[in-house]
């Protein structure tokens, strides 16, 4: 089973105000050896402003992704291809991920796969005292991850992280992979 941990970095947090894209990061690992056996890590120009709100967090500006692939063509089909040879995508926060990539794809009409996901957040409620959906930082903390939030909130930083903790919990109980299609 080949499981992928992804996340994104935006321009802003409303697609229906035309927020896109700027950073993608999917991991591809071989569920039983957790060796990592493929990964697509891009900036993506978006042709259009980032949020100051959205730049405080990622620390990205528009400067440094002029240079950078647009989401039409070569980036979307990329996209589509990785998450097409997953069986489980992990993310965290997979309710803001999951949705604006395929929306995303959608926007250029590009097919959106069919996989099943895990969000470690929604099922990581364990692992704050109050039950809450857990940032990043709080579910490294609980599962003995090292975290830095100086390099948190860049997508190959945070996938790295959240699939420690994927693992971890995997091994300790707290989350189960979802039933898979073997068509």
């Amino acid at each position: 089973m080949i499981i992928s941990g992804c996340d994104i970095e935006t321009t802003g947090l409303e697609q229906s105000e035309g927020h896109r894209i700027i950073e993608v990061c999917f991991r591809l690992y071989e569920s039983d050896t957790r060796e990592l056996v493929n990964d697509y890590i891009t900036r993506i120009n978006p042709q259009r402003p980032i949020d100051a709100k959205a730049r405080e967090v990622h620390g990205i500006s528009i400067d440094d992704l002029v240079s950078e692939p647009k989401w039409e063509g070569k980036v979307a089909n990329s996209v589509r291809n990785v998450m097409g040879a997953s069986d489980v995508l992990v993310a965290h926060n997979m309710n803001f991920d999951g949705p604006f990539i395929a929306l995303e794809l959608a926007r250029v009409g590009v097919e959106i796969p069919n996989v099943a996901t895990l969000c470690t957040m929604a099922k990581g409620r364990w692992a704050t005292p109050l039950g809450k959906n857990p940032k990043l930082s709080e579910l490294c903390f609980a599962l003995g991850v090292e975290f830095n939030p100086d390099e948190a909130h860049s997508a190959v930083y945070d996938v790295d992280k959240m699939m420690e903790c994927f693992w971890a919990g995997l091994d300790r109980g707290f989350y189960t992979l979802p039933e898979v299609d073997d068509e």
